[in-house]
């Protein structure tokens, strides 16, 4: 059995697997350029961020009935309960689906139905976090956000996704403080492919309690001892991080060392479906290859607990990391 962990960093599009498209593709009668499982599988190798990207939009597509959103979280949320999941934020991206004529409410209550079950299900507690896309106008964020007013009941969070070039936090400024008025928690990406100034605006502008990625911070001597001083949890995913381009190898991955200057490191699995593994096997790759030792991946997963939004339930935060104290690596 693996290590208990949360998962905080999680796209559930990025969880849509090649079999599980096609099938969706044949009930709602879409069309997909793929002669089937194994040439679908193909395309999901690319370049960089923005190729992935441009995949990841098209597959949305099958996509289309509150039934399509259950059963894709029903999907993770199996795989994640096998890698020891057991807390899951979820991350959504609503203008990818309302721009191709889904109505908001049909994302929510679609993924709701799967969530409300899974704590009975499959000892999952989860979060629902709403991304904006930051290639999209700000004034579209902040119409999204006021579309999602009538189902904040069923969201924790606001976060900030796709491509981060040349889209800074700072042009989210309002939406983010419309957010905190509203009571929803605040993280967002930034410092992946964005430069490490991205984080501090995070921080600063946007006043995030976690940072997406944050891998660039290492550029940035004085920003890590800022990160750890503040305590500011980052929710890495090194396997996404090998995938785009982001480090060459998963040697190369910075996490030992972000660990060593104190900061507090969870390990994620970002769009599992796309990068090769889940959360567990994030785990168990940088144990394999970075030489984490039992403890260090103890620390990953006591992060996990301590960096998640279960302010409302104290309870279960600590009953989840009692598990972690008390598991026996084999």
């Amino acid at each position: 059995m693996p290590i208990p962990k949360a998962e905080l960093h999680l796209h559930i599009e990025g969880t849509l697997e090649p079999e599980l498209a096609l099938s969706l593709a044949a009930r709602n009668g879409v069309d997909l350029p793929y002669a089937g499982t194994d040439d679908l599988r193909k395309a999901y190798e690319f370049e960089d961020l923005r190729s992935f990207l441009d995949l990841y939009y098209a597959l949305m597509a099958v996509l289309r009935t509150e039934a399509d959103f259950e059963e894709l979280a029903e999907a993770y949320l199996a795989r994640a309960a096998a890698q020891g999941v057991r807390h899951a934020e979820i991350f959504f991206d609503p203008q990818a689906h309302t721009a191709r004529g889904l109505g908001i409410g049909t994302v929510i209550e679609g993924l709701a139905r799967a969530l409300d079950r899974a704590p009975e299900r499959h000892g999952i507690s989860t979060r629902l976090i709403m991304c904006f896309l930051r290639d999209e106008p700000a004034a579209s964020a902040m119409e999204t956000l006021e579309a999602a007013r009538p189902y904040l009941h069923l969201i924790t969070g606001i976060g900030l996704d796709s491509a981060e070039a040349g889209n800074p936090p700072s042009k989210f400024r309002e939406v983010y403080e419309e957010a905190a008025r509203l009571g929803l928690r605040r993280v967002a990406h930034a410092g992946e492919e964005g430069p490490p100034e991205y984080i501090g605006q995070a921080l600063d502008l946007l006043g995030v309690e976690r940072v997406d990625h944050g891998l660039r911070c290492v550029e940035d001597p004085e920003l890590v001892r800022r990160l750890a001083r503040e305590r500011v949890p980052l929710t890495l995913c090194p396997l996404s991080n090998v995938r785009l381009r982001a480090v060459g190898t998963l040697k190369e991955h910075p996490l030992p060392h972000m660990m060593a200057a104190g900061l507090l490191c969870t390990v994620n699995s970002d769009d599992p479906a796309y990068f090769g593994g889940y959360v567990g096997d994030n785990f168990d790759a940088v144990g394999r290859t970075l030489g984490l030792g039992p403890e260090q991946l103890r620390e990953l997963a006591r992060n996990s607990f301590l960096a998640a939004f279960l302010d409302d339930d104290e309870e279960r935060r600590a009953r989840c990391l009692a598990e972690v104290e008390s598991y026996r690596f084999g």
